[in-house]
């Protein structure tokens, strides 16, 4: 809390007490200068120095000036609250001040809100900048943190009712005024006491809404574990109270700068890696791991946190309230789950049923039936992305998506009866059942006549050509086929006519969106790696010249979108290649994508292709699978001791198009950058492992023989770059 003025005797006190008046006066004189006060009160804020309150002024000043600049009374109102919340006050007289002061400052924020920013000709300052410049913020900080001072051993204590109002005081200061949010969130110990006062249900929500907006303007993110009792105070949250509470933990738990975007560099991602690595755990990730859950049953209805009944409220505007909790919840799980707590919290969802309660609201909820006017928010429409209704649907794709890549917890997607049918797709084509499916505890998957993922692909199908969903739903499925490849689980997927429908949007619809198109190719890949099944459904659908003639224009658009179906095809045309099958070798003779794939001139156009289109400085974590798809293609080459060839054949494309040395100078960095950037990242390596399987010893010994420096060996890269254009030592570390 601010001193009291200096008493009289004090001579530096008397000192400061004097200049400060005499600049307020603008002299001797005894007159006010006109607009002089604010800037000193302003100058005073950004420094500390001078005038900052306005218990440094006189009642009567403050009277007379208030006459001339029409400030609502609050810098007298500011000079009662002062003088009546001393240590020894009991806050009475301090309530009824806020009173008086809350609606001065709640009708201005309203109108802020709703765009209608209009003030009377009569006032030249919003109130919310007057209450804040003559000290009001600083002081009710100082009223609402009364409690961690003790006086004789006792703490000292304030209502709830005078919380709340001091809350929202604070809160509509901070919506009008420009900079008030940002100084809050520097008093690190207030943003850490406003926890505490969420124990509170009557203040619960004014406090949750201020630390929302503290925390998304913080430079420095809080850490959790400073909060006093955390666990308890999320224990005792109710579930309306608890989705409110995800709000704030989706600011905590995420990265402020995370540098996770596909669009950033990898060169960018490995140097902030580095420099975390010397830092240690950002507070984001110590968040993660301070995260307390609801009790087990805590939301067995559903699966997630659900409202109070609010039955005076119109239907709609429930569903509304329902999907805007439920939306923040999806959030911080999609976010624990891509963090380094993701088998703790997998398992958290797992046993609190999460999934199944997810698939009882699939249809009353995530994806009911709607009317195009429900759920629209002011200056939207029903197709607009902004609306909840969509985010709700993204959000839980993106949750699907984040739970079942490359996780064995993924089967809690099926009911009994679909994990039934996985095993017996298994005994008919005699291959062992999948461990991960053995292993299922059946009493936590999905209940009723169809799990999550059937629910999931029966809407994929129905999607309109132009539907902003179709992404989100394709990498949903995609990512349930990641991993290790299985026959059973690509089978289950066939069985339902997945393939037909993606073959449809990407020949029939002749899709345009290259996000779409990327999520569908990716998908396809994954379904048909292996799978001789999948081709054979494929010729069938492909089955003239003219479709497979569209199908591939689709390919070469952008090589970037379809590499890694062109990856997973010629990983299977190896395979299929060195099997001996009646069914495999029929398959072979008919396929026309097997046969354009085992042409030399088509395998090498796509790998010229892939590597001119990256460089080092332009690797992202969505193009790196082109330098990948490349390093497949070469090290299928060196199994059949053909790698020379199409080194040789490189050379000579290189030479065609004039520009020598260009490609495999390119080439030479990229896997330069390989060896950086995958020799120490475990995931990256058994991700390129399991996906193709390939052991990550040949990948590496592949990328070792081509970067050889003996310019006689046969299968170095330097072999076939003459010297005139050699240029494989350029630096291309992240400043």
């Amino acid at each position: 809390m601010a001193a009291a003025p200096a008493a009289a005797g004090s001579g530096a006190g008397r000192g400061r007490r004097a200049a400060a008046t005499v600049a307020a006066w603008g002299g001797w004189g005894g007159r006010p200068r006109p607009g002089n006060i604010l800037l000193q009160l302003r100058q005073g804020q950004l420094t500390g120095r001078g005038l900052v309150r306005a218990v440094q002024f006189t009642e009567t000043f403050l009277a007379e000036r208030d006459k001339q600049s029409k400030w609502s009374g609050i810098p007298q109102l500011l000079l009662k609250l002062y003088a009546a919340s001393h240590l020894h006050s009991d806050f009475i007289e301090c309530q009824n001040i806020l009173k008086e002061i809350s609606p001065l400052l709640s009708m201005e924020a309203m109108a802020f809100v709703t765009e209608e920013r209009k003030l009377t000709q009569e006032t030249t300052y919003p109130n919310t900048y007057i209450f804040d410049l003559f000290g009001g913020v600083d002081l009710l900080v100082e009223i609402l943190m009364r409690p961690t001072i003790s006086i004789r051993g006792q703490k000292l204590k304030i209502s709830d009712e005078m919380s709340k109002d001091c809350l929202s005081i604070l809160y509509n200061t901070c919506v009008c005024t420009e900079g008030v949010t940002k100084r809050l969130a520097e008093k690190n110990d207030f943003v850490i006491f406003l926890f505490t006062l969420m124990t509170s249900k009557k203040t619960f929500l004014q406090t949750a809404t201020l630390i929302e907006d503290i925390l998304g303007v913080k430079k420095e993110m809080i850490r959790l574990d400073e909060v006093p009792n955390l666990s308890s105070l999320v224990s005792n949250f109710d579930q309306q109270q608890l989705a409110n509470f995800c709000r704030i933990l989706a600011v905590t738990i995420s990265e402020m700068d995370t540098g996770n975007d596909d669009k950033h560099t990898l060169l960018a991602k490995n140097a902030q890696q580095k420099k975390s690595l010397s830092l240690g755990p950002s507070a984001a990730e110590i968040n993660q791991a301070s995260i307390v859950f609801p009790p087990p049953g805590a939301s067995e209805e559903n699966g997630l946190p659900h409202t109070s009944t609010r039955t005076q409220l119109p239907q709609s505007m429930k569903i509304m309230h329902e999907i805007m909790y439920k939306l923040e919840v999806l959030y911080v799980l999609c976010v624990l789950l891509m963090g380094r707590q993701r088998n703790q919290v997998h398992r958290m969802i797992a046993e609190f049923k999460l999934i199944p309660g997810l698939n009882n609201l699939f249809d009353k909820l995530i994806w009911r039936k709607h009317s195009a006017s429900a759920l629209v928010l002011h200056g939207h429409n029903q197709n607009c992305d902004c609306s909840p209704d969509i985010t709700l649907k993204i959000q839980f794709l993106r949750l699907l998506q984040s739970f079942s890549d490359h996780h064995e917890n993924k089967y809690l997607l099926l009911n009994n009866q679909e994990l039934n049918e996985l095993s017996a797709i298994s005994l008919k084509a005699n291959i062992p059942e999948v461990e991960a499916v053995l292993n299922t505890d059946r009493s936590l998957v999905c209940d009723g006549k169809r799990g999550l993922l059937t629910r999931l692909l029966q809407v994929m199908k129905k999607e309109p050509a132009e539907s902003s969903f179709r992404f989100w739903q394709a990498r949903a499925v995609e990512s349930f086929l990641r991993g290790t490849t299985s026959y059973a689980d690509q089978m289950f997927l066939l069985k339902r006519g997945l393939l037909e429908h993606i073959l449809y949007c990407i020949v029939d619809s002749e899709c345009k969106s290259r996000d779409v198109l990327q999520s569908y190719f990716d998908l396809l890949g994954e379904l048909m790696k292996f799978n001789v099944d999948a081709f054979k459904r494929f010729n069938k659908y492909i089955n003239t010249d003219a479709k497979f003639q569209v199908f591939l224009k689709q390919i070469n658009s952008s090589l970037v979108d379809s590499n890694m179906l062109v990856r997973c095809v010629t990983l299977s045309l190896d395979r299929f290649e060195n099997q001996v099958d009646m069914k495999v070798a029929e398959v072979l003779s008919e396929c026309r994508l097997l046969a354009y794939i085992s042409q030399v001139p088509t395998q090498m156009s796509f790998l010229f292709r892939l590597i001119n289109i990256i460089h080092v400085q332009t690797l992202t974590q969505e193009n790196v699978s082109c330098l990948n798809t490349s390093l497949v293609i070469l090290m299928l080459a060196r199994r059949k001791e053909r790698l020379p060839l199409y080194l040789r054949l490189l050379q000579r494309m290189e030479h065609s198009k004039k520009y020598p040395g260009f490609l495999l100078n390119n080439f030479h960095n990229l896997l330069r950058f390989w060896q950086q950037h995958y020799l120490h990242k475990d995931k990256d390596s058994t991700c390129l492992e399991n996906s193709s399987c390939i052991s990550f010893s040949y990948w590496k010994e592949t990328v070792s023989i081509l970067l050889n420096p003996d310019r006689q060996s046969p299968s170095a890269l330097v072999s076939y770059i003459e010297e005139p254009y050699m240029d494989i030592d350029r630096d291309f570390t992240e400043e």
